[in-house]
């Protein structure tokens, strides 16, 4: 879709964007109940041009989600699912020789999307990982040496299992660090499993999003336009000095062997900024640093071997270090 296209649903200033982006909630909520934080985990990805990583077991609606996400957002979706045996190629594309003309020509793979759904990612081999990889920073794909752009917008959200290691191939630091947000997908309260099993006694038939109300509500053009205003959102010296100082403390954590490089602090300064535009500030807060520290340094920190034989999780220590680092005034 041409993110010049204009429609006359979709309003191009910031303001209206920002509504249109809180009425993904609703709309997402007709196909996927209780998951807020998971589609606002999302919805700042796209404004921050980051990629997202869902961890949860089987059958908690990952998949779900990235589709109707797409079909609220009306963006293209490509879903792939990582095998041992899938190749870079069946990622990225390749040169096909066409005999009638006796010439090779490219074959676009599913990168070429808006959204693209990296299923089970830690079940390939990091030959195919890393296929990502070019994709996901520089958004082209390199073919033959020919450097060939993505289109915009451009997420990938790969999901995996946190349960099963046995057959994958767990993400190195490096790559996890690609990832601007580390998303995990709970289990459903009892109200919201009843409230699951009613709507499929009802009828609902999670392969046909629009039977089930599921309208664009939003387009590329009011990303844009919200984009545009995020990185208008006023950040203090204050604030910057407050994400340079929790991201110092992971580094010297007695329970992390690695922790969040340069990189992973301008990242949460990114992703804070999103947070507090879509709540409606045109500036950012201790408390949105506070709201997208976990999703965003989680997976950039490591733990020691001995500290997890205790029990200590990332998010535990990262909240830790929320609670002892000074909050400006």
């Amino acid at each position: 879709m041409d993110p010049t296209t204009d429609n006359a649903g979709y309003a191009g200033d910031a303001g209206a964007a920002r509504a249109s982006l809180e009425a993904l909630r609703a709309e997402i909520a007709k196909a996927v109940v209780g998951q807020d934080p998971a589609v606002t985990g999302l919805v700042v990805a796209l404004l921050c041009r980051g990629h997202v990583l869902l961890e949860g077991v089987p059958g908690v609606a990952k998949t779900l989600l990235v589709r109707t996400l797409a079909s609220a957002l009306e963006l293209d979706t490509k879903r792939v699912q990582f095998t041992p045996d899938l190749m870079p190629s069946d990622v990225t594309g390749s040169l096909v020789y066409d005999t009638r003309s006796a010439e090779f020509s490219f074959q676009p793979g599913p990168v070429f999307t808006n959204l693209l759904l990296a299923d089970e990612i830690n079940r390939t081999p990091p030959k195919t990982q890393s296929s990502l990889l070019e994709a996901m920073e520089e958004r082209q794909v390199t073919v033959d040496g020919t450097p060939r752009p993505l289109p915009e917008p451009f997420l990938v959200a790969a999901t995996q299992n946190p349960v099963e290691y046995e057959g994958t191939y767990p993400l190195p630091e490096a790559q996890l660090d690609r990832f601007l947000l580390k998303l995990t997908i709970p289990l459903p309260s009892r109200q919201d499993e009843i409230d699951v099993l009613t709507r499929h006694a009802e009828g609902f038939n999670p392969r046909d999003l629009h039977a089930a109300g599921v309208r664009p509500v939003a387009g590329p053009a009011d990303l844009e336009a919200a984009r545009a205003a995020v990185a208008k959102t006023t950040v203090s010296p204050e604030i910057t000095a407050y994400v340079v100082d929790i991201c110092r403390a992971t580094r010297e954590s007695p329970s992390l062997t690695l922790g969040v490089s340069p990189r992973g602090a301008t990242a949460l300064l990114t992703t804070a900024r999103a947070w507090a535009w879509l709540t409606g500030r045109d500036y950012v807060t201790p408390d949105d640093v506070k709201a997208l520290a976990l999703p965003t340094l989680r997976h950039r920190v490591q733990l020691r071997p001995e500290a997890e034989m205790e029990g200590v999780t990332a998010d535990s220590v990262i909240n830790a270090i929320l609670a002892h680092v000074p909050v400006p005034r």
